[in-house]
């Protein structure tokens, strides 16, 4: 049964650090948005908001390109925030990819969290992503973003020091079903 476990948040809100932890205890492959980008922004150069937002659609359309090529049998962990895109969006990958399960993970930290996470690592990011001026916006998207609300879901508050073994307990309850 081709499995797809999509780790959702607003940037900044902790979910590559989930992903990563889900990915080495599954033993599942992790494709990210941002690395799809990045591979982008490295060959075709970055450009202003939209051009870049482009960049974003693509790699998300390609990483369920290449989920698709997976096998019946495998589990992907795909890391990106969903909610850039219309949930019709999502569901056509997830169709063209032949998923049979989806599970969410929700990543969230309070949004004040959120926005101080992003300006810390706006030095060291590419010109292809929004820099501190987004902040203020960024706050605001935290505040008011939810979770897609169409599969099976597992709430991670990232500023919570337990939240490793929580989700490990969620994933062994819903590996189980």
């Amino acid at each position: 049964m081709k499995t797809a476990i999509l780790v959702n948040g607003v940037p900044a809100s902790g979910k590559s650090t989930v992903a990563r932890t889900v990915s080495q205890y599954l033993g599942a492959p992790l494709l990210t948005l941002d690395t799809v980008k990045e591979s982008f922004f490295d060959h075709l150069g970055t450009g202003d908001r939209e051009y870049n937002r482009t960049f974003g659609k693509a790699s998300y359309q390609a990483i369920f390109a290449i989920v698709g090529d997976f096998p019946s049998d495998s589990t992907a962990i795909v890391d990106a925030w969903f909610g850039f895109q219309p949930m019709a969006v999502l569901q056509q990958h997830i169709e063209r990819a032949k998923l049979i399960r989806v599970i969410e993970i929700w990543c969230h930290a309070r949004p004040e969290v959120i926005g101080a996470r992003y300006l810390a690592r706006t030095a060291q990011r590419s010109s292809g992503h929004l820099g501190p001026e987004y902040v203020p916006e960024l706050i605001a998207l935290a505040g008011r973003a939810k979770p897609t609300g169409l599969f099976p879901l597992i709430d991670v508050d990232t500023e919570q020091a337990n939240w490793r073994l929580s989700l490990i307990d969620q994933l062994k309850v819903l590996s189980a079903d």
